[in-house]
C-alpha cells in the first residue's frame, strides 16, 4: 500500500508501528515522506498515492476520489497556528498591523490558511496585502530577518518562535476555539475510495494504540526523521498533536470539519461540500 505523511514526530509515531510491520494482517507500506503542501497538491494529481495525510482544508478539491478517514490525523484543541512578528515583545498595534502587509504561509491549501483568511476578515482592517507561499522551515528567519512582515507558524514554531526574537500577533487555535467553541481540524487521513476504508482505519487505529502502549519503541524512527528538533521539543510536539481525535474524530471532530469548510465556503475560500461526504 503507497502512503505518504509527514516527517514531523505526530505521523511518525503514529505511524511507525504500521510502517513496520508490527499490525497484524495490514499489508507492507511504501512510505513517501513529504511536507503537507506537497501532499496537497499529490491528492489532486494523477500521482496520488492510496492513502495520504493531507491538510483538512484540501478536502474539498479531493472528496470525489478519496474519503476521510475516522483515525490517524491531527485535530485538537491548543495545536493551533500562531501568527507571528519580529521583535521580542507583543506589539500594541496587534492584527492591526498587518494591513496591507506581506505575509508568509506554508500553504494556500492548509487549516492554518483557512483560519488565516477566517481571522483576518474579522480582524485586520482592509485586510493583508500579498500572501507568499514558503516551505514552513524558513517562514520564522523570514519574518527574523525582514524580508517578510509577518508569518504564519504551524507545529514545533510552536516551541521555538522566542529564539527567533519573533513576538506573537494571534493564537489562531485559540481564537478558533473561543468563536466556535470546537477543536482545530489540522490534518487530515484520506484513502482512495476504490480501497477497503474500514480496513485501513482499523489498521491505523491500531497503530495509534500500539504507538501509545510502546512509546519507546517509535522513539529512533521518530527521532531519525524529526531533523534538528530536540528530544524536548518531540515529545511535546507529540503530546499536543496525537490525541483523543487521533484515535476517532467523534461528533466534535466532524463537526469542527463542517464548521471548518462551510465558514471557508462561505468566503469563497474552497468549494462547498456535502457534510455526508466526509463520512
Amino acid at each position: 500500500m503507497k502512503i505518504a505523511y509527514s516527517p514531523c514526530p505526530n505521523d511518525t509515531f503514529v505511524f511507525h508501528a504500521l510502517a513496520h510491520g508490527l499490525i497484524p494482517g495490514a499489508p507492507k507500506l511504501d512510505v513517501t515522506f513529504a511536507d503537507i503542501d506537497v501532499t496537497n497538491r499529490l491528492a489532486t494529481s494523477e500521482e496520488g498515492l492510496d492513502v495520504m495525510k493531507i491538510s483538512y482544508a484540501a478536502l474539498p478539491w479531493v472528496l470525489t476520489d478519496y474519503a476521510l478517514l475516522p483515525c490517524g490525523g491531527a485535530l485538537g484543541r491548543g495545536c493551533g497556528p500562531l501568527v507571528l512578528r519580529a521583535g521580542g515583545e507583543k506589539e500594541d498595534a496587534g492584527a492591526a498591523a498587518l494591513s496591507g502587509r506581506r505575509v508568509a504561509v506554508p500553504s494556500d491549501r492548509s487549516t492554518a490558511y483557512l483560519l488565516f483568511r477566517l481571522w483576518a476578515a474579522q480582524n485586520v482592517p482592509g485586510g493583508v496585502g500579498e500572501i507568499v507561499v514558503m516551505p514552513f522551515h524558513e517562514i520564522m528567519p523570514a519574518v527574523r530577518d525582514g524580508l517578510i512582515d509577518a508569518g504564519l507558524v504551524i507545529h514545533e514554531a510552536r516551541f521555538t518562535y522566542p529564539s527567533y526574537g519573533l513576538s506573537l500577533v494571534t493564537d489562531l487555535g485559540s481564537w478558533w476555539e473561543s468563536d466556535t467553541g470546537l477543536p482545530i481540524p489540522l490534518g487530515a487521513i484520506i484513502a482512495r475510495r476504490s480501497l477497503d476504508r474500514e480496513a485501513i482505519a482499523g489498521w491505523i487505529r491500531q497503530s495509534v494504540e500500539y504507538a501509545w502502549a510502546h512509546p519507546e519503541a517509535s522513539r529512533d524512527y521518530v527521532q531519525h526523521h524529526a531533523q534538528e528538533m530536540s528530544p524536548e521539543v518531540t515529545q511535546a510536539h507529540i503530546e499536543l498533536y496525537v490525541n483523543e481525535f487521533t484515535a476517532e474524530l467523534g461528533e466534535d471532530g466532524y463537526a469542527a470539519v463542517t464548521a471548518l469548510l462551510g465558514r471557508a465556503a462561505q468566503e469563497g475560500l474552497v468549494p462547498p461540500i456535502d457534510p455526508a461526504a466526509l463520512r
